[in-house]
């Protein structure tokens, strides 16, 4: 029996994070956990019952109340499956007012410490290897050009029927980076010991094989 993995996931919105973690959690058998997912479901929340993402009492008063949890790779809110809820456009263009408040990633960074602690996993994120699991086997840092993650983004909105265009969502993918890199809770920077992978011109199929391949020591 092998010892506990953890590997750590980090990167900007779009680059191709949880798509790769969770082929990694498939072929390494790990517990795979989307933070971002975890932030999208709160925030979610938010805009189903009225409330403001940016202010910060009216979200902590709704985190107390909430439940977050994933079960065979699915997210569930308040015992509710909401994979496909917390991609809408809608909570994209709000996930990072929640996330840049300091009691919520405080609140969460917990929650996610409790959920690494069942065993082998794989989380991503935006300060995983920074912040949540600073002691993590290995550490990737998965990147792609802000015009490669628009593009990608704008193809999954416009396949799941959201009328957007190409220079909306580029310009909201620039608008969470420098929310997502400029707060001052755990903002997204790359760990020193993280390897970088640019996904700008690969498949997700080569990027699943080089980080395997060295978790794996080929």
């Amino acid at each position: 029996m092998r010892e506990r993995l953890v590997i750590a996931i980090d990167g900007p919105a779009g680059a191709g994070k949880s798509t790769i973690a969770k082929k990694i959690a498939k072929i390494l058998k790990l517990e795979y956990i989307d933070t971002g997912a975890m932030y999208r479901a709160l925030t979610l929340k938010a805009i189903e019952e009225g409330v403001d993402p940016e202010d910060t009492e009216a979200i902590l008063e709704l985190i107390g109340s909430t439940s977050i949890y994933f079960k065979d790779n699915h997210i569930y809110l308040d015992g509710t499956r909401v994979d496909e809820e917390i991609r809408q456009n809608i909570v994209s263009r709000n996930v990072s007012k929640i996330a840049k408040i300091k009691e919520v990633r405080e609140k969460m960074v917990e929650l996610q410490r409790e959920l690494a602690k069942s065993g082998s996993v794989i989380m991503d994120g935006r300060d995983i290897g920074t912040v949540v699991l600073p002691d993590a086997n290995y550490k990737f840092f998965v990147t792609a050009s802000v015009e490669e993650r628009a593009r990608r983004r704008y193809k999954e909105l416009i396949e799941s029927n959201q009328k957007v265009t190409y220079d909306q969502v580029l310009s909201q993918i620039k608008e969470r980076d420098r929310i997502d890199s400029t707060r001052e809770i755990s903002p997204l920077q790359k760990s020193p010991d993280a390897y970088e992978i640019d996904t700008t011109n690969k498949t997700i199929e080569q990027c699943v094989d080089e980080i395997v391949d060295i978790i794996e020591g080929r």
